[in-house]
């Protein structure tokens, strides 16, 4: 952290603490953020931060990402997904796309005047992705792109979607998948149902439906087709690192909210963190959280200078992410009844994080990519 980062934070901080924490509870409800708070996020330049000024971006690092998420994480209110927009699929334009496609829609993103989502997961595979059944065929001078996708996160609101589509279709390798930029006006392009979750009820999941859906040839990410594989191995070390961010924050959180309960909460006439249990599970819940933010900001400082290493990135994702559920679920203990009551943030801590153990490429594929290694 410097100085910069000091001030990104505070501004990061009173943003959620404003626009979003008191309106968690609505969300969750209609299962989808407003989309006003993105062109409030983005009028602050809270969006696109580590995209290149003259995209329109802020013209920072990761490190400028990561603190809007931690901040995000602090202020409980997990359901606004620039995360993903900005961190993620923004950096699949900036780094492979055309110079139009560039200045066509990172400005835009970085706005909040478009929001983007990326389709990979389709019904019938999870994290094998060359077994995707989307197809993308040429006609003339466009792409007839035909399939369906699910569990995408802004999938509600994406005026912008990536799409992983087999330009290849009979091929089965590495080199036959391509991504793709499609419009939501597109004919052809269907939202269906905002899925219902066991936690993150806000961030808007739904499925999408390509039914001969055109777009121009153009509209290909990268230089030629078959790059689609590569172009998502490539960037999937910083998605595996932003959900360790969260990890590492929600780890914090969930200590910092049980710590304040046991001072506060008494029983059998005294508070119950002066009981020898409370504090050795606040013990070993508090080392999780130093060894977590030492190991994160390694990785981080790692990959600002190019220096993270896809196990390495692997590393953090899986295991940041099983000692958040394994906080979360310590943690809720402590509450007792009450930590099964919504109305306590440590219940919806414990519902979201389970998701992190499965998207970003499930725990189990994260120690096959270690495993190969070693």
């Amino acid at each position: 952290m410097d100085k910069d980062l000091d001030a990104l934070a505070d501004l990061a901080r009173r943003f959620f603490e404003k626009e979003c924490t008191p309106n968690e509870k609505r969300w969750g409800e209609q299962q989808y953020v407003d989309r006003a708070v993105w062109k409030k996020a983005g009028d602050l330049g809270l969006l696109c931060l580590s995209i290149p000024e003259e995209y329109g971006g802020g013209g920072g690092t990761f490190a400028h990402e990561a603190v809007i998420i931690t901040e995000q994480m602090r202020a409980l209110a997990p359901s606004f997904g620039g995360a993903l927009h900005s961190a993620i699929i923004a950096h699949y334009i900036s780094s492979y796309g055309t110079d139009e496609q560039k200045k066509i829609w990172l400005p835009k993103m970085a706005s909040g005047e478009v929001v983007a989502a990326i389709a990979m997961t389709e019904p019938g595979t999870g994290s094998d992705l060359q077994s995707i059944k989307t197809k993308a065929v040429k006609d003339g001078d466009d792409y007839v792109i035909n399939g369906a996708k699910t569990f995408i996160s802004n999938g509600h609101h994406a005026d912008l979607v990536v799409v992983a589509a087999k330009t290849d279709p009979e091929s089965t390798g590495v080199d036959s998948v391509s991504l793709i930029l499609v419009e939501s006006n597109r004919d052809g392009f269907r939202r269906g149902r905002n899925l219902d979750k066991i936690g993150q009820h806000g961030q808007d999941t739904c499925e999408l439906f390509f039914d001969d859906v055109r777009v121009p040839q153009s509209n290909l990410v990268g230089t030629a087709e078959g790059l689609g594989f590569i172009q998502l191995m490539q960037q999937l070390p910083q998605e595996r690192l932003v959900l360790a961010v969260i990890a590492a924050a929600a780890i914090e959180k969930s200590v910092d909210l049980t710590v304040a309960y046991a001072k506060d909460r008494h029983t059998f006439g005294k508070p119950i963190i002066k009981f020898q249990n409370t504090q050795f599970k606040l013990a070993e819940c508090d080392t999780i959280k130093s060894i977590a933010w030492s190991f994160l900001d390694d990785c981080v400082t790692k990959h600002l200078t190019g220096e993270l290493d896809v196990p390495t990135a692997a590393k953090a994702k899986w295991w940041l992410t099983e000692q958040q559920c394994r906080v979360a679920d310590e943690c809720l203990q402590l509450f007792g009844g009450y930590g099964y009551m919504e109305e306590y943030p440590i219940a919806r801590i414990y519902a979201d994080s389970r998701i992190q153990k499965v998207y970003g490429g499930t725990n189990e594929i994260m120690k096959m990519i270690i495993g190969r290694t070693l």
